[in-house]
C-alpha cells in the first residue's frame, strides 16, 4: 500500500500529500526490516596529532578547506531524498534546545541513536546499501520531543523546498514510513526513491539524455539533477553559484527524437556553491605552491559557474600536486547513488598526510610495474608505461559525503587517469579505527581470534592493493579523438576465447557510460579480485612489514576470511523481492564468495556448514593450506574475465558473466535471514570542526565519542 509514497515523494510539485496522510501507516513486520542500528559504534576521527604538526599557514590552509568541505553538506542531504534536508534542520532544532536535557530513558535512546546514524550517513538512507532505515523509538515520543523544542506539528517546516506541508507529515511519512520498494534507492518510475530526479523519471529517460544530449553535445552530467514536467519536457538543473547558463551549454531548448525538449537551468545549490566557492578563494591564499593555487581557481570556477570541464582540469592539477602536507579534493564524485550511473555525489576531503605510514606504499609504488606484470592479462592490456601515482596515508580532518571510505584511488575520469595519471589515498585513521565489543560473526573462535588479531594489519593491505594496483591498472582500448586507435586495430589482442576481440570504446563512449549502473560494481570487483590474487605474493606484504613466513601465513589468511565473511554479509544488501542488490562493493564481494564456493578447482576450499534448520550456526570454514593454490587460479580465472570485457568494452558478455557471479543462487539465499539477524551495526565517525581563535589561530575541536558528540558537532558547523 505504501509502495507509492516515496515515488510521489520525487513527485511533490504535483500537491498530493493531502491524500497520503491515511497511508502513513507502516506495516510493523515490514518497518522491522529498517529499524535504525542498535549500539552502533561512534568514533571520534581524531587526527589532533597530525594537526598540531602543521605550521601556521598550514593550518589555515586546512581551516578554509574544512569550512568549504562542510558547506557542501546539504547537497548531499538533497542528493539522498527530497526529505533528508528537513529531516536534517527538525533533527539540529530538537537537539539545541534539549541538549543536555535528554533525561535517561530508552525512548531517548533510540532517538539519539536514530539522529547520530541519520548524521553520519547525511540522509535517511544508509550511504552502504542504499536502503532507507527509521528510528526505533515511537512516533509519540518523537512529537514529544518536538514539542519540547517548541515545534508545532501542524507548522510547516522551515527548510526551503521541503515537501512535506507540516511536521506532522514530515515525520509520520518522511521519518517514518516505509515499504519494500520505497526504502531502496533507485528510479522513481519503479516506486524506489532518489532525490537526484523530480518526478517519474525512468531509466528509458536518462538513456535518451545520455545519448542525445550529454553524449551529443559533449556535457558531463555529474553536477545535476533531473526535473521532468506533466507535460514529459525536461529540465536539467546544474548545480553553481551563478544562475548565468555557462559556456558551451545551449542557451536554449534542446529537441529530442521523441519530441519532448531539454533546457539547461543554472544556479541549483547556488547559496552552497556559493560559500564553498568563497571559502575556496580563502583557502587559496594560503596555497603551498602554484599547483595548489592553480586548483583552487579552476576548482572556484566550476562552482561558481557549474562548468564541469573547469572540475575536469582541477583535478590534473590535483594529480600533479605530489606528497601535498594537506591533501583536499572537492567536486561531484561518485556516481554509485544515481540509478542511472552518470550524477555524481558532492563530496569533499580534507586530510593530513602521515609521513610514516606514506612510506609503505611509497615503496609499493616504486614496485608497482612488476607486481602489475604478474597480473593475468599481456601488456596489450595495460598502459605501455605506468604513471607512477601519489600514493599517500592521510589523517582525515572532514569528510563530507554520505559515508567515509577507506581510500580512494581518482579521478574518475578515463582521459585524465590514462594521459595525467591518478592519486591513491588511504584514509588511516578510518582504516585502523578500532571497533570494540563485537566478535567477527559466522567464525570460529580460533578464527575469530585470528581475524581479531590481524584484521587492521590486513585491512590495511588489502586497500593499498585495491586502490593502486585495482583501480590503477588497466586500459581501455578506445578509438582516440583524430580516428585512430590506442591498440593495433588490424590485429586486435586476444580476447578470454582465445579470438580476436571485436568490441572497444568508440569516440565519446567511457567506461561509465557502456555500463551504466553495472560499472561501479564491476570495476570494485575487479579492484578487489585484483587484491585478492596479488595478496599471495610475499614481496608485496614484506614492503608491509610482515617478513616471517608465519606472519604472513596470518596475514593471507585473514584477507581471505574478510572477503568471505563479507561476501556471507553482503546477503542484507541484497533484496530478494527485486533481486537487485543495493551496495557496489558488496555486490561485488559476494560474487568473490560465490566463485570461491562454486568455481573453485578445488572444492574443499571454502565451506559453509550449519547443522540447524535456522542455520544459526552457520560457520565459515576455509582451507588455510588450499589458498595459495585452489584460491589463486580462482582468482586468476576470474580477473582474466573482467579486465578483458572492462578493456575491451564488451558489455554484452561482460555484464552476462557479471551477473551470473553475482546472481543470489536459492542455496545463498537460504542464508539471508541469519546474516539480517547477526548483523553488526557500521562504525559512525566524528569529525573534528576548525575554528579561528580571537588571535587569528586554528584550533581544532574534537568531540565524545557518544551520540550527543555527533550531535554536537553538526550544530557548530555553518552550512
Amino acid at each position: 500500500m505504501l509502495q507509492s509514497i516515496f515515488k510521489r515523494v520525487s513527485i511533490h510539485s504535483r500537491n498530493t500529500f493531502s491524500i497520503l496522510r491515511t497511508m502513513a501507516t507502516t506495516n510493523n513486520q515490514l518497518s522491522q526490516l529498517y529499524l535504525a542500528e542498535r549500539n552502533a559504534p561512534v568514533i571520534m576521527l581524531s587526527a589532533r596529532k597530525f594537526f598540531e604538526q602543521l605550521t601556521q599557514k598550514e593550518k589555515l590552509y586546512a581551516h578554509y578547506l574544512v569550512k568549504a568541505a562542510h558547506c557542501g553538506s546539504r547537497v548531499v542531504l538533497r542528493q539522498v531524498s527530497h526529505e533528508s534536508e528537513s529531516i536534517f534542520d527538525m533533527l539540529l532544532s530538537i537537539h539545541k534546545v534539549m541538549a543536555g536535557r535528554y533525561h535517561e530513558s530508552e525512548e531517548n535512546t533510540l532517538f539519539l541513536e536514530y539522529t547520530s546514524q541519520f548524521l553520519s550517513n547525511l540522509g535517511n538512507f544508509n550511504s552502504f546499501g542504499d536502503t532507507k532505515f527509521i528510528p526505533r523509538c515511537t512516533q509519540g515520543h518523537f512529537f514529544s520531543l518536538l514539542k519540547q523544542a517548541g515545534l508545532d506539528k501542524k507548522a510547516k517546516p522551515a527548510t526551503n523546498g521541503c515537501p512535506f506541508k507540516t511536521y506532522k507529515e514530515l515525520v509520520e511519512i518522511g521519518v517514518y514510513a516505509v515499504d519494500a520498494k520505497s526504502a531502496m534507492l533507485g528510479f522513481p518510475d519503479l516506486g524506489h526513491t532518489t532525490a537526484y530526479y523530480f518526478n517519474c523519471v525512468s531509466k528509458a529517460d536518462m538513456q535518451l539524455l545520455q545519448k542525445e544530449v550529454f553524449a551529443a553535445l559533449d556535457i558531463m552530467p555529474e553536477n545535476i539533477r533531473v526535473k521532468k514536467g506533466d507535460d514529459g519536457n525536461f529540465v536539467i538543473l546544474v548545480a553553481s553559484a551563478k544562475k548565468k547558463v555557462a559556456e558551451n551549454y545551449p542557451t536554449g531548448p534542446v529537441k529530442l527524437s521523441n519530441g519532448r525538449t531539454v533546457k539547461f537551468q543554472f544556479g541549483d545549490h547556488n547559496r552552497e556553491m556559493k560559500m564553498i566557492a568563497g571559502y575556496l578563494k580563502k583557502a587559496k591564499e594560503y596555497a603551498a605552491n602554484d599547483t595548489q593555487r592553480k586548483m583552487m581557481e579552476e576548482y572556484i570556477k566550476h562552482f561558481t559557474t557549474g562548468d564541469m570541464k573547469a572540475h575536469k582540469e582541477s583535478q590534473k592539477l590535483w594529480v600533479k600536486d605530489l606528497a601535498p602536507v594537506v591533501e583536499t579534493d572537492t567536486g561531484f564524485i561518485e556516481t554509485y547513488r544515481d540509478p542511472a550511473g552518470i550524477i555524481g555525489e558532492y563530496e569533499s576531503l580534507v586530510a593530513v598526510r602521515n609521513k610514516e605510514q606514506t612510506k609503505k606504499f611509497a615503496e609499493m609504488v616504486a614496485a608497482a610495474e612488476k607486481f602489475l606484470s604478474l597480473l593475468p592479462w599481456g601488456p596489450e592490456y595495460e598502459k605501455p608505461v605506468f604513471q607512477a601515482p601519489d600514493f599517500t596515508s592521510l589523517e582525515v580532518l572532514a569528510f563530507t559525503g554520505s559515508g567515509i571510505p577507506s581510500g580512494i584511488n581518482i579521478p574518475n575520469y578515463d582521459d585524465v587517469r590514462q594521459n595525467v595519471g591518478f592519486k591513491n589515498v588511504s584514509l588511516g585513521n578510518v582504516v585502523s579505527a578500532p571497533i570494540k565489543d563485537q566478535n567477527p560473526t559466522f567464525l570460529s573462535d580460533t578464527d575469530g581470534e585470528i581475524f581479531n588479531k590481524y584484521y587492521i594489519d590486513a585491512y590495511e593491505v588489502q586497500v593499498g592493493i585495491h586502490e593502486l594496483l585495482g583501480h590503477g591498472s588497466g586500459k581501455l582500448l578506445s578509438e582516440l579523438p583524430d580516428g585512430s586507435f590506442n591498440f593495433d586495430i588490424k590485429n586486435p589482442p586476444l580476447g578470454v576465447d582465445g579470438k580476436p576481440v571485436s568490441t572497444y570504446y568508440a569516440k565519446g563512449e567511457t567506461w561509465a557510460s557502456k555500463f551504466g549502473p553495472l560499472a561501479g560494481p564491476f570495476e570494485e570487483c575487479r579492484a578487489e579480485v585484483i587484491s585478492m590474487y596479488l595478496y599471495t605474493n610475499r614481496e608485496l606484504l614484506s614492503i608491509f612489514g610482515f617478513t616471517t613466513k608465519e606472519e604472513q601465513d596470518k596475514i593471507i589468511y585473514t584477507s581471505y576470511l574478510v572477503m568471505i565473511r563479507s561476501g556471507l554479509m553482503a546477503l542484507d544488501f541484497w533484496d530478494p523481492a527485486t533481486k537487485n542488490w543495493g551496495q557496489a562493493h558488496m555486490q561485488a564481494r559476494f560474487s568473490i564468495l560465490k566463485t570461491f564456493l562454486e568455481y573453485s578447482p578445488n572444492k574443499e576450499l571454502l565451506k559453509l556448514t550449519y547443522s540447524q534448520s535456522d542455520f544459526d550456526d552457520l560457520k565459515i570454514e576455509l582451507r588455510a593450506d588450499l589458498i595459495e593454490t585452489a584460491g589463486h587460479e580462482s582468482m586468476k580465472d576470474y580477473l582474466r574475465h573482467l579486465h578483458i570485457y572492462k578493456a575491451t568494452g564488451d558489455f554484452e558478455n561482460g555484464s552476462k558473466y557479471f551477473v551470473d557471479r553475482s546472481t543470489v543462487t536459492p542455496e545463498l539465499a537460504k542464508f539471508r535471514d541469519v546474516v539480517r539477524k547477526k548483523k553488526l551495526p557500521r562504525r559512525q565517525f566524528i569529525q573534528a570542526n576548525s575554528v579561528l581563535n580571537t588571535k587569528g589561530q586554528v584550533l581544532l575541536r574534537e568531540y565524545k565519542s557518544n551520540f550527543e558528540g555527533m550531535i554536537e558537532s553538526f550544530v557548530e558547523r555553518e552550512y
